[in-house]
This record gives structure tokens, sequence and C-alpha cells, in this order.
């Protein structure tokens, strides 16, 4: 297999970056700066200037001098900073959510009013870039508090996971007033109607707890989306750390069938199931000498269509990630913790047959929070909703 990182692989480690450590430009103030002029050759220019940020940071001076002057600017300004999000990396629109807060402050102080209609029109648009159309929303708030009911009902199927989970909150809200009022039917169909959308963990547990005792059972491995069937194999000698390294025979080739060296002796690959409602595989429950060793884990996955997904792990060990033979990511790192979702990487799914290979290394570490050796793998779309797989024949596991 690939041992090449891909172009998603690029787009993974700037996410996975991102998540490790938060670059904060710096405080942007209106006051000592020169003015940019509203709509004006300058305002495009300052835009221009905060859009050339690179993902690693480099232009950040030219920058913040560029975002001074602009936050300086007349509220006309708002609607082509708010536009500029769309076309900015995250760097850059952390400039402009800046300079926008910072525009708007001006306004309210200078008591000129914001393009309410304009706001509207743009948080309603779901081309623009949810960041963008969030920060417009609060923005829209503040001069229009009863935005919240005319827009957040129709939000309930929206591709921004912030707007849809205010949205299933409501629901939420309203099913538990009519339960107050006994109304059970329509409290179940509002319940019923907010799972639908939900993709947040804490709003999903307090929606089970609502539907159960209304004898609704949820399958929370289909809801979000859990794989938890898979052909696993090993261990491989990881003693050294030398396991996440080296090339085994499944980074190879995977032949459910191949008897292979492993570390104690001749190894096959295993069928393995887990009944954990969050789809938690536990290696150190399934196979022996899990410390200093390597397990892979493969499964197939088919879909309708080519479709653009996110891999959602969770693990405290070191990992490897392939789809269709080709390396996707990697991390070798042991025992920071473990949730769900921790590590997110983007991959296009071909239609029909994808395979899915996934490397865990566990270090020889003995203190006792170093004994996890564990993951948990979802496929979901970029919004957070669940995508199943879709076999020709079954949903098992075939040799």
């Amino acid at each position: 297999m690939s041992s090449t990182l891909s172009s998603t692989a690029v787009r993974a480690v700037w996410l996975l970056t991102l998540a490790a450590c938060t670059v904060c430009p710096a405080v942007v103030t209106a006051a000592d700066a020169s003015p940019a002029g509203t709509g004006s050759d300058d305002v495009r220019q300052a835009i221009g200037t905060i859009l050339k940020v690179d993902r690693f940071g480099r232009g950040n001076r030219e920058a913040a001098d560029a975002a001074r002057r602009l936050s300086a600017a007349s509220v006309d300004a708002l609607p082509h900073v708010l536009q500029a999000m769309n076309d900015a990396n995250d760097l850059a629109r952390n400039w402009l959510r800046g300079v926008a807060e910072a525009i708007a402050d001006k306004a309210f102080r200078e008591k000129r009013p914001l393009p309410k209609q304009w706001l509207e029109k743009f948080v309603t648009d779901r081309a623009n870039h949810p960041r963008a159309r969030r920060l417009a929303y609060e923005l829209l708030l503040r001069v229009d508090p009863s935005a919240r009911e005319r827009l957040i009902p129709g939000m309930i199927d929206d591709p921004a996971p912030e707007f849809r989970r205010d949205a299933v909150a409501r629901l939420i809200k309203q099913a538990d007033a009519a339960l107050q009022a006994d109304q059970t039917d329509e409290a179940r169909e509002l319940l019923e109607k907010a799972l639908q959308a939900a993709t947040d963990r804490d709003q999903v547990e307090a929606l089970v707890k609502r539907l159960e005792p209304l004898g609704r059972t949820v399958d929370l491995q289909r809801h979000f989306g859990f794989i938890t069937q898979w052909y696993m194999i090993g261990p491989f000698d990881n003693r050294g750390g030398v396991g996440f390294a080296a090339e085994y025979p499944p980074e190879r080739q995977v032949d459910l069938n191949a008897t292979l060296n492993g570390q104690l002796g001749p190894v096959k690959w295993t069928p393995v199931r887990t009944d954990d409602p969050y789809g938690l595989i536990d290696i150190t429950k399934l196979f022996r000498n899990y410390k200093g060793s390597v397990m892979y884990a493969y499964t197939e996955f088919y879909s309708p269509r080519e479709q653009t997904v996110e891999f959602r792990l969770a693990t405290p060990n070191a990992w490897k990630l392939w789809l269709n033979g080709k390396l996707l990511f990697g991390r070798e790192e042991y025992h920071r913790g473990t949730r769900m979702d921790q590590y997110r990487v983007p991959a296009t799914l071909r239609k029909g047959k994808n395979t899915i290979l996934l490397k865990i290394c566990q270090n020889e570490q003995t203190q006792d929070w170093a004994q996890r050796y564990q993951f948990q793998f979802r496929v979901v779309e970029p919004s957070g909703r669940a995508v199943l797989s879709q076999s020709p024949a079954d949903l098992s596991l075939r040799r």
C-alpha cells in the first residue's frame, strides 16, 4: 500500500493542527488606526491582505495592520468583510471575524444601524461559510432578537452544526412542555423530529432519555454511524516503538485467508463485533500481549455513490489509516486521552466497495493510565450526520 500522504492527508494535518493549538491574532481595535474607505479600494486591499495569511501564519504581521485599518471603517464595509470569510482559510477567517465585530461595535457606539435585511439574507444562504453565517446571525440578534424564532425553526436540517443544534434544542424545549401538559403523542413527534437532526452526543443522549419511557429504543451505533464489525489481526511487534514505522504485511495486502508471522507466532484475521453502544473496540479484552504491540483492523464500506465524508476516530494509541490502499493519515502519540470524534480525517468514498484499514499501536508503559488499547470509528457527513454502509448483499463481514 502507498506510504505517500495524499492531498486528503494534508487537509487532515491542518484539521489536527488546529485541534492541537490555537493561533490567536492580535486584538483588533480601531484606536489610532487610519480607517479604510467604505467599499473602496482601501477596503478591498485590506481584505485582500488578510486573505493572504497562509495556514502556517505567514502574513500575520501584514494582516494585523490591515485589520486595524479595516476595523475603523464604517458599517457599510461589514457585508464585504462577512463575504470575504467565505474565501478565507481558518487563520484569515479569525482576523475577519475580529474586524466584523469591531465594525459592528463601532456602529453601535455611533448609533448607526446594522444592515438587518442583508444580514438575514446572508444567514439563510447555506452556501455561505458556517462561521460567517453564525457571526452574521449573532450580529443580527443584537438588533433584531425576534430573528431567533423566525429563523431557527427552519434550520433543523441545516448543514451548519451550530444552527442545527439550536433547532434541536428548541424542539426539545417544546417536547418538554408537551410532556408537562400530558400531550404524549405531540411530545413523541417532536422528540422524533429532533432525533433525526441531532448529531451532538449530549443532545442525542437527552433525547434517548426522554424517548425510552415513551417506548422508543434508539440504536446509538446506527444513529452515530459507528463501524462495529471488523476483521483484526495481530499482535505484531512494537517493542521499542518500532511498530509504527514498520510495514507489516497487512499494509501491503489484505488477504483475509492468510496466516502471517506475528509477535507471538502465526496469526490469522479474526472477525470482531462490538455491542458497545458507542462502537468501542477494546483490544485488551480480545487479544494477548497487547503491550508493545501492533494490531490491524480491516472492514469494507459500500457507498451508493461517490461522496465526501469524514472518518472520525477516537483512540489513546498511535494509529495510521488507509482508504482503498492509500494512506490518509497517521499519528504517533500515546495516551494523550480519548474522546468521541477525537480525530477527524476528510475522505472521499468511491461508489461501491471501499476498504478501510486501521493500524493501532500500543507502547510498553506500565502506569495505570497507560493501559488502554482501544478505538472507536465512525463515518459521517461533514455536518456530523451518520453515513451508513450499503452492502450489496448484507451488512455482515464476509470472507
